[in-house]
């Protein structure tokens, strides 16, 4: 690694040292993740596969570009290389050529996504837990090593009997066939390998992922393969704060880069649109973006993406709103969790500079410090739908991102997986206490 190299290495642990809690659903706001506690080795280490949220997981690129965004950029590489995290994205220069390499193009009459002009995208690790552990080569921007570790710890073994699936996350899974097809097919050779039903554990925005692949497999193969489903932290109403990065940008305090700028990228990928609140779901009348010339609401998308001249998100949106919005029951046991007991924007109110400068205000409600409890809370409506159980347990106090990382949520889904299913229906994550009631 050059001198530019070290200064990205840098800059990249400044920007990590100084994010906050609340800038959970795009993960990168975590460095030197905390260890996982030494634990009595388990008995039971039923197979398990990780779904990553949005931002979950390693992208990589190899270049041949026809033209360049600047002079400075690389148009050809032999080898492939980290699109995110990309350490040149922490330098002025460096985001311009990033943005190029990572943002997609969208066609309107094939209504598919592609990448950019002469850009070559792939995922690496599949199957591993690598990808998904770490973010970056440098192994400082850490999502689910807490969770993996905390499982090795009671005797699970990586890429074995744990095993992780990351996927193209700027992209929704109807333009995921591929991956969709290789869950299958990891799943089945789990289950064929170690003779047992597979657990599913999602975070965020691959809760959704979750729920899609499971809504398209016959009741028979989920009877067969799969255990449960645990969901943590799902934006199963959609996520507010998605309006906020698609209107004016959400650089989730990376300093070095405006919101306006990161908003180029931000608009390009189709899961922005597939994760907005849902229309049917949320109150006709609830205002999720207010400026001084319109109130925003469901009903009014085709306009908010007109008004913040970005109309190939109505397209988007078209394609995407209807693969999880009717909510359907995925038709296995569930464990579903989430925090809750944190103040949450539900609505950004903005000045006459809209769409391009911040909020000025916001109006809250609970949630987890990303996504609202009302959204969170929906897996209730499947209790009564479906034969198998579903198991709700709110978390007061607790972060989105914290959600991968706490150690009473890693103990609970250990004993979800050693078949301890009674589990409390709300944690105190900040006096340690658990609460547990008949009935959701």
């Amino acid at each position: 690694m050059g001198s530019a190299g070290h200064l990205s290495l840098v800059l990249l642990l400044a920007f990590l040292l100084g994010l906050h809690h609340s800038s959970g659903f795009w993960i990168v706001n975590v460095v030197f993740p905390p260890p996982a506690k030494p634990k009595v080795p388990s008995n039971s280490t039923p197979p398990l596969i990780i779904v990553p949220g949005n931002l979950g997981n390693r992208l990589e690129a190899k270049i041949d570009k026809p033209s360049l965004v600047h002079w400075l950029c690389y148009k050809k590489t032999e080898k492939w290389f980290p699109l995110w995290i990309d350490l040149n994205m922490f330098i002025p220069i460096g985001v311009d050529c990033w943005i190029d390499n990572i943002r997609l193009a969208y066609n309107r009459t094939t209504r598919r996504s592609s990448n950019s002009p002469g850009v070559q995208v792939r995922v690496p690790g599949f199957g591993q837990t690598y990808s998904i552990e770490y973010l970056d080569y440098n192994r400082l921007a850490g999502y689910f090593y807490t969770m993996v570790e905390h499982l090795v710890n009671v005797g699970y073994i990586r890429n074995e009997t744990v095993r992780g699936a990351p996927y193209d996350w700027r992209v929704a899974p109807n333009e995921n066939a591929e991956y969709l097809a290789k869950l299958q097919n990891l799943v089945e050779e789990m289950y064929n390998q170690y003779q047992e039903p597979v657990y599913l554990v999602g975070h965020s925005m691959g809760c959704h992922y979750v729920l899609y692949f499971l809504n398209q497999q016959p009741q028979a193969w989920k009877d067969k393969y799969i255990r449960g489903f645990i969901s943590l932290g799902a934006p199963w109403g959609g996520a507010v704060k998605v309006l906020k990065v698609l209107a004016s940008g959400e650089n989730d305090g990376l300093s070095m880069i405006s919101n306006l700028k990161i908003r180029e990228e931000q608009r390009m990928v189709t899961t922005n649109a597939w994760m907005l609140p849902l229309e049917g779901i949320w109150p006709s009348d609830h205002v999720f973006i207010s400026t001084p010339n319109f109130n925003y609401t469901t009903k009014d998308y085709q306009r908010f993406f007109k008004d913040i001249d970005n109309e190939e998100g109505w397209y988007m949106l078209e394609d995407t709103k209807n693969l999880t919005s009717d909510l359907h029951p995925p038709g296995v046991e569930v464990w579903c969790m989430y925090g809750m007991g944190l103040p949450t924007a539900v609505t950004n109110i903005y000045d006459e500079v809209f769409p391009n400068g911040d909020p000025v205000d916001f109006v809250y409600a609970d949630g987890d410090g990303t996504v609202d409890t009302f959204s969170m809370s929906l897996c209730k409506r499947w209790v009564g739908k479906q034969e198998k159980p579903v198991h709700i347990t709110e978390f007061r106090g607790l972060f989105h991102l914290d959600m991968v990382f706490h150690e009473k949520v890693l103990n609970q889904i250990q004993d979800i997986l050693e078949g301890k299913s009674d589990t409390p229906t709300e944690v105190d994550v900040r006096t340690d206490t658990e609460y547990r009631r008949s009935g959701v």
